[in-house]
This record gives C-alpha cells, sequence and structure tokens, in this order.
C-alpha cells in the first residue's frame, strides 16, 4: 500500500511556546524520545529526504518544536529529547515542562511516537514518560529504532522485555512497530498507519 506518498516535506517554524504553532487545522503526529534515539534519522527516513531534520552525533540537539508539513495536508512534529542528563537541571526542566505543555494542549495531536532504542534494557525515564502519556488519555505508538544494529533474535527478545515492563502498568499494549532509518525497515506501516489516521482526521 505506501508507495511514495510524500510528495513534499517543508519546514515550518520552531517554537518554545506551544500557542505559537501553527493553526491546529491538520492532523499532526509528534515524534519524541530518549536523546540520540535516531528520532531525526527516522523522520528522514519517514519522508525521504537526507537532512530535513537535523541529526547530530550530540544528544540533546533538538531543543525546540519544531514542525514540518507533509504534502501540505498534515504535520510531523520533532520534539527535545529526554533524559540528556549532560544537560543543565534548568534546561531539563525547561524542555520538559515545554514538551509536556505541547503535548496536553494540541487539539490536532493525532498520534505520540515514542522512540525506543530496540538493542537496550527497559530504561525508567522512558517508563516514566509512557505511563505519563497513557495517564493523560495521549494516544501513543512506539517505535523500536536502530533494529538493524543486532540480530533478529535479540531485538524480539529486547522488545519482549520491555512489553514485559510495560504491561505492569498498561492492561493493553499500544501499537508498536520496528524501524532501522539504514534499511527503510518499519517505513511503510508507519506512514500507512498515519494514512489511515488521516483518513479519520476530523476538525472539531
Amino acid at each position: 500500500m505506501a508507495k511514495e506518498r510524500i510528495v513534499s516535506a517543508e519546514f515550518v517554524m520552531s517554537n518554545t511556546d506551544p500557542a505559537k504553532c501553527p493553526e491546529p487545522n491538520m492532523p499532526e503526529y509528534a515524534f519524541i524520545g530518549r536523546s540520540n534515539v535516531g528520532k531525526s534519522s527516522l523522520i528522514n527516513m519517514l519522508v525521504g529526504r537526507k537532512a530535513m531534520a537535523k541529526t547530530s552525533g550530540t544528544p540533546g540537539k533538538t531543543q525546540l518544536i519544531n514542525h514540518f508539513v507533509i504534502n501540505d495536508s498534515w504535520y510531523i512534529v520533532d520534539l527535545p529529547g529526554y533524559g540528556y542528563a549532560k544537560t543543565s537541571r534548568t534546561n531539563r526542566s525547561s524542555w520538559e515542562k515545554m514538551i509536556k505543555s505541547y503535548l496536553e494542549s494540541r487539539p490536532n495531536l493525532v498520534y505520540v511516537f515514542v522512540l525506543i532504542d530496540s538493542r537496550i534494557d527497559p530504561q525508567k525515564n522512558d517508563m516514566e514518560f509512557i505511563n505519563w502519556l497513557g495517564k493523560q488519555g495521549i494516544p501513543i505508538c512506539l517505535v523500536f529504532t536502530k533494529i538493524d544494529k543486532q540480530s533478529v533474535n535479540k531485538s524480539q527478545m529486547s522488545i519482549a522485555k520491555f512489553n514485559r515492563e510495560l504491561k505492569l502498568a498498561w492492561d493493553a499494549l499500544p501499537q508498536e512497530f520496528a524501524s532501522s532509518a539504514e534499511t527503510k525497515q518499519g517505513r511503510d506501516e508507519i506512514l500507512d498507519f498515519i494514512e489511515y489516521w488521516n483518513q479519520q482526521f476530523t476538525q472539531e
């Protein structure tokens, strides 16, 4: 089903104030995860651009709410990463407040894609953030990144371990995707998912 459906992908604006984000008249999908989880690489892979979202080897590069309009009909939002210990406590507090304010106030936010590094054990800050989203009633998907960096068996074991941890707080697990920015694994599935929800979107 998923062909080359991204015909245009343009940067719109960066913000620290959710109230100044674009008019909420189109469906919106936010991408977030721990610093260095491969968020920008995933976004670039999805839209078929090499450097739309800025990638960096330095964790904490994204510090703003970044909006990109796709096909002039829906938004991708690149949010700051969390869990980066080397930035100041003031910065972390400011980012957290900004992110939560955006997530709680954006009426056209359809889904939040929470990115998880498929190679590592469940992290406390991932669990805390996912559980907070659940308590707020904010719809989420999980995207396990860098799936190409280890064997299929190891990835499956890692994802299963994450899900066991998640089941301690969740009755039903969120939608999940396995992805690789290098091999483009997961691209069709994620775009199919977004396409489906774009069709369901109605402006209230």
